[in-house]
């Protein structure tokens, strides 16, 4: 088989781009006319896979809304990441773990080996030090699944650990980006993303990392074209992930707009895979 990074380069450039993520707020169901419990979400996300499947590159859940709903919740996620694995479509869990030791093993096999949640990739933390993500990076990389480091994250809070500098000079968010860097390293095209908001206004130094860049803020935050543009240099822009929610998810409930919704940033976004 071949690695995740592989697939997701190949899956960019076949569909396009954009990754559309999975994010059942509460005032979505509401919005969508579902009730806010486990036969809404599990309607919620039926809606979703069935739209977005086959349709982009990159699908990614955002576990704490599943979670929420208890066991209930945990089995529509499940669900939806097995019919989207199974119809191919590459599924990005968002659930930003971030431990040591025995800790961080178990999270990766819950999210990067074959069990009832198991996903193509995983977003980790790295802030408890790069190192403490090797069970996950190890896992992913024996079985040819991948993950996403949070390096440089739009939150405004996440200046204060992630611009801070380091003795050798990098910022904290630098020597993130350089660390999965390194594990790319020899690689057609490494296994190991960052994500890096699109709304920053300047971005690590992203040139040696031969892996995906995540960029979540497109849309509804504000985060464009132009803004990644602006933060990602040209050699760089075909690495691109652009991850939109919110934009998209307000469209639905009907298929056929969320289908529409989500071509359109495909095509606005299609100028970084050329």
């Amino acid at each position: 088989m071949k690695t995740f990074g592989e697939r997701l380069r190949h899956a960019m450039r076949h569909f396009g781009p954009v990754c559309v993520g999975i994010d059942p707020h509460p005032e979505l169901l509401r919005s969508w006319g579902l009730t806010e419990d486990v036969e809404g979400l599990e309607r919620f996300a039926e809606i979703c896979v069935e739209a977005f499947d086959g349709l982009v590159a990159l699908v990614k859940p955002q576990v704490a809304f599943f979670e929420a709903y208890g066991s209930g919740g945990l089995a529509v996620l499940e669900r939806a990441i097995a019919v989207l694995r199974a119809s191919g479509t590459l599924v990005l869990a968002d659930a930003k773990r971030g431990d040591i030791g025995s800790t961080m093993d178990a999270y990766a096999r819950t999210w990067l080996a074959d069990g009832p949640l198991g996903s193509d990739a995983v977003t980790v933390s790295p802030y408890l030090g790069f190192g403490s993500l090797a069970p996950a990076l190890t896992l992913a990389e024996s079985g040819r699944r991948g993950v996403f480091v949070l390096a440089a994250t739009s939150n405004p809070e996440g200046a204060q650990v992630q611009r801070a500098v380091a003795a050798d000079g990098r910022t904290v968010a630098q020597t993130m980006v350089d660390e999965a860097a390194a594990r790319n390293a020899g690689a057609e095209f490494g296994s190991v993303g960052v994500v890096v908001g699109a709304t920053l206004s300047a971005a690590p130094d992203l040139s040696a990392l031969n892996g995906p860049i995540l960029m979540p803020g497109v849309g509804a935050q504000g985060g464009g074209p132009e803004s990644i543009r602006d933060l990602v240099p040209e050699p760089m822009l075909g690495s691109v992930v652009p991850n939109v929610s919110r934009e998209v998810l307000k469209d639905g409930p009907t298929v056929p707009a969320l289908r529409a919704r989500a071509q359109a940033f495909q095509d606005a976004f299609a100028f970084l895979q050329k």
